[in-house]
């Protein structure tokens, strides 16, 4: 097998059969993560490193610094090196001559503590590393211990075990930096939800609420700290070994099986065996083998030490004692794993609307048993949000680097439950988040694709999905570029920025000058209102003439309903009705309902709420757009009031991962009726709400426009004054209620005089 570097050599594992007693047709496997070219670590090295180069917290030239005493110090070293990085290692005596050697063989600057302090030799490397990150501006540290990174480094071995086994039964791991088996099993779990996990941890590490003892002599698992990267809620059984035991099970492994490795390698070993001998037959067990021997050469192979080191005084268990979790234990034992079961869980919303669902998001969050967190640069601007009982993490939510160190900065890993948000504009945020941490989530690429109309419409051109046809103008456009892109869709067209809502600069268009004011006028502000970067391209595509619909799924394909939509007169498209759902012949709902899931996997939408939009045209449904969230206009409420499903509880358990409950308790009609100016002025008042209120059907009286405020025919969603919202047991009903509801109701402008 051919590689063009070093680095590239890193994974690509193998995975070995081994022979031991079980039941007939179990097949063990170690996967042996030790002929990575340093060890297991490589792979975590290189994911950190290269995702911290692509984020721009590691520039091109700039000093890695990072607390090791094994493995990732060397993993560090190899990747670090082979990027031109100058690497600083910071250890401990405890440290064997073979990884000194080799880290110095590798150009590493060494920095070696000469004494414990509060905890250990661990807390001892972490001060010499802050000072040196004080001595090196610029430095990069890989922080193996909070860095969500790590554990995502090992998403491909999971992948790789998939590819090889299909299915597997029982995982066994070490524990340390709560990377590997964490990071495995979070995989394997997506695909394979009945996986057993065992982890392996050593006598006196607290990873387990076990007692610290700092002067055990098993290296590479087990800790002093918990880090923060360790979720134990994935971990089903933890066994402990201590040196004694793990020592003679890294004898046993390369007497029985021929693989010299390192004591967390024995350790892994003793318990796949013990589990082997009592598999279900037909049952495929894997254990993960980290560490090579030749670092243990001088101790784990070395008589003389185990007699230097009493050794031989430890107890040895031939098979694990069962206890209660919580128990200390001072030989080979194992117990259920009850390590995350106090943790509070909490869902992370960044940023949310300022109105409507932004708050509802808060308090539905409670009601499912999580603790809500704010994520916002600005808790100002959030009405309700005192009240809303939530904690609020103020950082810059418009530069993902600083989202990720305060997350990090907060929470350990296994208090997250998942990342969400009720606003259009930081929904790819959350991809990359979830995608970051292993949570439930969307492809942070499918994602991207639907809030970048025009992205979105070259996969469904790809997929062979009816759409308008398109074009695209960009900063710098000239005359020739909109006659072209006139010519590709016709006239009349529609001209809309790639990336905005609420119909916001989408205008139909009767000619290329008029094309071409309308694309400078998009183009012209840098930043939305949020102020994110915009994305500096204009769509025009070629006007559908035909009933607009959305059809609202859950997931890949599950039917909430479909919305029949209103919008107001032309050049414009603001949406003024809702009705749900909407009355349609069967055969043409299906056509309507397949053409969608079709695009929705096109995109590759896979978890939670989507909403797109279609018309109508005789060539069949067409797909406007596709909007990875719930949809917007109250549509969500339309819905909970005719079918008693609420949307934006689904989509909080969703990304909270718990299970949906989907299954309609009532079969009604919904809708709502936007309020707009009809010519421009102030504001002067709206009376008549309580009358509109006591229509029978009326749910809802909003007014969201202020007395006083400037006031124009809509032209985007912004522009809208308030709504109604009524429901009932037939579509004519809701249609009644919302006329007369709006006939009570007096809306008074004053002209403007100039």
């Amino acid at each position: 097998m051919r590689f063009e570097s070093i680095t590239d050599l890193i994974g690509h594992t193998p995975l070995v059969r081994l022979a031991v007693d079980s039941a007939p047709d179990v097949r063990v496997y170690a996967k042996l993560e030790l002929q990575n070219p340093y060890g297991m670590k490589d792979r975590v090295a290189q994911n950190i490193i290269l995702r911290a180069r692509q984020s721009g917290e590691l520039l091109p030239g700039a000093p890695i610094v990072e607390s090791s005493s094994g493995t990732m110090a060397l993993g560090v070293a190899l990747v670090g090196a082979a990027l031109g990085h100058e690497v600083h290692i910071v250890t401990d005596p405890r440290i064997d001559r073979v990884t000194l050697a080799k880290l110095r063989a590798l150009g590493c600057r060494l920095h070696i503590v000469e004494t414990m302090t509060s905890h250990g030799w661990q807390s001892a490397r972490l001060e010499c590393l802050q000072k040196l990150l004080t001595d090196l501006p610029g430095a990069f540290w890989p922080q193996q211990y909070t860095n969500p990174d790590n554990p995502a480094a090992y998403r491909r071995l999971a992948e790789e075990l998939i590819a090889d086994l299909g299915h597997i039964d029982l995982l066994v791991g070490s524990v340390g930096s709560g990377g590997s088996l964490c990071g495995s099993s979070r995989a394997l779990r997506a695909a394979l939800p009945d996986l057993r996990v065992l982890g392996v941890d050593c006598v006196g590490s607290v990873l387990f609420d076990q007692p610290d003892r700092p002067g055990r002599l098993q290296s590479g698992l087990g800790n002093s700290l918990l880090p923060k990267n360790l979720d134990r809620r994935l971990i089903d059984e933890i066994h402990w070994l201590n040196d004694h035991e793990a020592f003679a099970a890294t004898r046993r492994l390369a007497a029985e099986q021929q693989i010299f490795g390192g004591n967390t390698s024995g350790s892994v070993y003793r318990v796949l065996r013990w589990a082997a001998e009592r598999a279900a037959p037909g049952s495929t067990l894997v254990g993960i083998l980290p560490d090579r021997g030749d670092r243990y050469a001088e101790t784990v192979f070395d008589d003389e030490h185990w007699q230097e080191k009493g050794l031989a005084a430890l107890p040895v268990a031939a098979s694990p004692r069962l206890v209660g979790y919580g128990t200390t234990v001072e030989s080979w034992s194992r117990a259920v794993n009850r390590g995350a079961e106090s943790s509070r869980q909490y869902l992370l919303l960044v940023e949310s609307n300022t109105t409507g669902t932004g708050m509802l998001a808060l308090h539905r969050t409670r009601e499912l048993g999580l603790v809500p967190v704010l994520l916002t640069s600005a808790p100002e601007r959030y009405a309700g949000l005192a009240e809303a009982g939530c904690e609020v993490l103020l950082c810059e939510t418009n530069r993902l680097v600083e989202v990720r160190a305060a997350i990090l900065d907060r929470f350990r890993r296994e208090e997250l439950a998942g990342v969400a948000t009720t606003s259009e504009f930081y929904v790819p945020a959350v991809a990359e988040l979830t995608a970051w941490l292993g949570l439930a989530g969307n492809p942070a690429q499918a994602v991207a694709t639907c809030r970048e109309k025009g992205a979105l419409r070259e996969a469904l051109a790809a997929a062979g999905v009816h759409q308008p046809r398109f074009a695209f103008l960009a900063e710098g456009f000239g005359p020739q570029d909109v006659r072209a892109a006139v010519e590709a869709v016709g006239l009349p067209c529609v001209v809309k920025p790639v990336d905005d809502s609420g119909s916001n600069g989408v205008l139909r268009c009767e000619s290329a000058e008029e094309v071409g004011r309308q694309a400078e006028s998009i183009l012209a502000p840098v930043t939305n209102g949020r102020g994110l970067p915009t994305a500096r391209r204009v769509l025009v595509e070629e006007y559908l003439d035909g009933p607009e619909l959305s059809v609202e799924l859950f997931g890949a394909d599950h039917l909430l309903g479909i919305t029949d939509k209103q919008v107001t007169g032309e050049p414009y498209f603001v949406e003024t009705r809702h009705l749900f759902p909407a009355e349609l012949a069967p055969p043409l709902a299906e056509q309507i309902t397949d053409t969608v899931r079709r695009a929705v996997a096109a995109a590759g939408l896979v978890l939670g709420a989507s909403h797109t939009e279609v018309k109508l045209t005789p060539d069949g449904p067409a797909i406007i757009e596709i909007n990875p969230r719930l949809a917007g206009g109250m549509i969500p409420e339309l819905i909970r009031l005719a079918t008693g499903v609420e949307p934006l509880e689904q989509q909080l358990r969703a990304a909270g991962g718990l299970p949906a409950e989907l299954e309609p308790s009532l079969h009604r009609h919904a809708g709502i009726r936007f309020l707009t100016a009809g010519y421009p002025g102030v504001l002067d008042r709206i009376t008549g709400c309580e009358e509109a209120r006591a229509v029978p059907g009326i749910a809802q009286v909003t007014i969201t426009a202020k007395a006083g405020s400037d006031v124009t025919p809509a032209r985007n969603a912004y522009d809208r004054l308030g709504y109604l919202i009524a429901h009932g047991d037939r579509q004519e009903d809701v249609l009644a209620a919302l006329d007369e509801a709006e006939r009570r109701l007096t809306i008074a402008i004053s002209r403007r005089t100039s």
